[in-house]
């Protein structure tokens, strides 16, 4: 089902569907070869393949160095917005921000990832997660949060829990608290829209900021470089994919293509 790892084309990133038993945690299974540089946040955690053992990529705040060599090999199991805490076993703010060694959680699996390439992770993944129980109202609160119009205000109501309950609940389930997961998504939406080439003053309000000093800001805090700088790198998108979700654009900001 999966292709071995060694296959990839250099420089091709591919995401493939996970299978039906872990889509309820699993966002994507995906293989790529490094290219060096930093990870931008996404609101996810992943398991990676590095070439030389298994990590957990704990949910992003702020850029992370790859800490790849460029050239080599990695795939990962990317899991879904509210799911990681579940999928992982522990709550997602203990891995906020960090890079982990899968070996300190869920035991040595490196040898047979190594060998079994992104199937073998797949199989691991399936004998942990199956059966994990998912927090469905913090699922659908973060779903919410990639609405541009979003407000956590409003988001705990309409769910019938407080802002208090919800913060917990998504340090548990996402690694940090609803209005952090609501700037990155909105950031992601940006990227996923600027693949357009339209103007970045209409990007920012088609993403959901104020206006392109907000959208700068924001892009220096969470990716450290300016929206231009991204856009010139060629910066994509990434995380579960949401689509229109993700990709909406407020009423007036009509041209602006997704990915």
């Amino acid at each position: 089902m999966f292709p071995h790892y060694a296959a990839t084309i250099v420089g091709v990133y591919r995401e493939l569907a996970p299978p039906p038993d872990l889509a309820a945690h699993v966002a994507c299974v995906w293989t790529s070869v490094s290219r060096g540089g930093a990870i931008f946040p996404d609101g996810c955690a992943d398991i990676v393949w590095r070439g030389d053992g298994l990590v957990i990529a704990g949910p992003a705040t702020r850029p992370v160095d790859h800490a790849v060599a460029p050239g080599v090999p990695v795939f990962g199991v990317r899991f879904r917005l509210g799911a990681a805490g579940a999928a992982l076993g522990l709550p997602a703010e203990e891995l906020t921000d960090e890079t982990v060694p899968l070996t300190d959680v869920w035991g040595d699996l490196d040898e047979r990832v190594a060998e079994g390439g992104p199937a073998a992770l797949v199989e691991a993944v399936r004998a942990r997660v199956r059966e994990a129980p998912l927090d469905p109202l913090t699922r659908a609160a973060a779903l919410g949060m990639a609405r541009p119009d979003a407000r956590v205000s409003e988001l705990g109501p309409s769910l019938g829990v407080s802002e208090r309950q919800l913060r917990r609940r998504f340090a548990d389930a996402v690694g940090y608290g609803p209005k952090t997961l609501g700037r990155v998504l909105r950031f992601q939406r940006f990227l996923a829209l600027a693949a357009s080439g339209d103007d970045l003053a209409w990007l920012a309000l088609a993403a959901g900021y104020a206006d392109q000093a907000h959208l700068t800001r924001e892009c220096r805090r969470l990716a450290g470089r300016t929206p231009a700088e991204l856009v010139a790198s060629g910066a994509a998108a990434a995380g579960e994919r949401l689509g229109a979700a993700l990709a909406s654009r407020p009423a007036g900001a009509g041209g602006y293509g997704s990915r």
